[in-house]
């Protein structure tokens, strides 16, 4: 149902300039999506690490002095014995634990939505400790004639989301953490249903059950309450570990049309439609059976994380949804199709 844009990936971790002084680039990927004053704005997810020297370890981090936050390089001698190595993902020091790689948000512009400049310094970096591992994954949804952006959010206390927003993209402000530990993959809707901001989010399950889809609404997008589970991952390969919410859903005549990422056997990423009821959605309407992407050129299965499509950005250029998405967490990538194919697939 979606096709690849030929110029696939868009953007890989060449087109982006490092944010700091001895910080490389790995990903530029999972990227937040919008029209603004005539261009396509992407909010890149860029994870960046150090260059590493024979008999060390460096670690990208913020030191966060006098209301300020100073990106630094952290090098431990891997012969100290307080330093234990946690496989390919970070290194703990005396107890503290420090991530191989570091988010943060990057604003990527263009006036056709296939090449794009990628802006020279970050538009959301960790500023406080409660962001200490860095910012993921932003979705972006116009309410009430402004950019509300949500956001993952990582630090020793696990991940969560918060909530900025910004009127030019330039300046923004923090509105503080919406939904706590753990929780993440929130999608907010471009309109109030009922009076209420409607949003889907996926709080983590370590319990009983795989992680699923839930609802909730808000007087005010701070406050969310009237929790309930929407939909639960099935028993398929495509969907045997857990599922998660896209971007904003998109309102169409038949219900609200959103896509959601599915993660399955092997750990393998792909992309569905779901269609809920406009007045209730909270109601599933009808679920697809089969994909409308999943890995399977070689930018999407071979990568830093391979076999991962992941989408949390959508622009709609009449009935052509034009999804961009995270390839392998490592690349940016777009693919088409027509909105009301997708509707007449289910």
């Amino acid at each position: 149902m979606l096709k690849r844009a030929r110029q696939n990936p868009l953007i890989t971790p060449a087109d982006v300039p490092p944010s700091a002084e001895g910080f490389q680039v790995l990903g530029a990927f999972n990227p937040g999506a919008i029209r603004f004053k005539g261009e396509t704005l992407l909010l890149l997810r860029v994870a960046e690490s150090c260059e590493q020297t024979d008999g060390f370890v460096r670690v990208p981090t913020y030191v966060f002095e006098d209301g300020n936050a100073i990106p630094t390089v952290q090098t431990f001698k891997l012969s100290d014995p307080h330093v234990e190595l946690k496989d390919t993902r970070g290194v703990k020091v005396n107890g503290m634990e420090y991530l191989s790689t570091m988010s943060h948000i990057r604003i990527a512009r263009s006036s056709d939505g296939i090449h794009f400049t990628v802006d020279p310094k970050p538009f959301l970096a960790p500023t406080s400790s409660s962001e200490c591992f860095g910012i993921e994954d932003a979705r972006v949804t116009q309410l009430d004639g402004r950019y509300y952006i949500n956001y993952s959010i990582v630090s020793p206390d696990s991940w969560c989301t918060a909530l900025a927003v910004t009127d030019d993209f330039v300046t923004v402000e923090r509105l503080g953490i919406i939904f706590p530990p753990e929780n993440k993959d929130v999608s907010l809707f471009p309109e109030k249903v009922n009076g209420k901001y409607v949003a889907l989010h996926r709080p983590n399950n370590s319990g009983f059950g795989k992680a699923s889809i839930w609802y909730a609404d808000s007087p005010d997008l701070v406050s969310w309450g009237n929790h309930r589970c929407l939909l639960r991952p099935r028993s398929t390969p495509f969907e045997s570990m857990k599922i998660g919410g896209g971007c904003a859903p998109i309102k169409t005549e038949d219900g609200w049309l959103t896509i959601y990422h599915a993660k399955g056997d092997n750990q393998r990423y792909s992309l569905f439609a779901l269609l809920l009821d406009l007045d209730e959605p909270w109601k599933v309407i009808k679920q697809a059976e089969h994909p409308l992407l999943q890995p399977e050129e070689s930018y999407e299965t071979d990568g830093f994380f391979g076999n991962v499509v992941f989408t949390n950005g959508m622009v709609v250029n009449g009935d052509i949804l034009m999804v961009y998405y995270g390839a392998s967490d490592e690349t940016c990538c777009l693919a088409t199709g027509s909105i009301k194919d997708i509707l007449a697939s289910f």
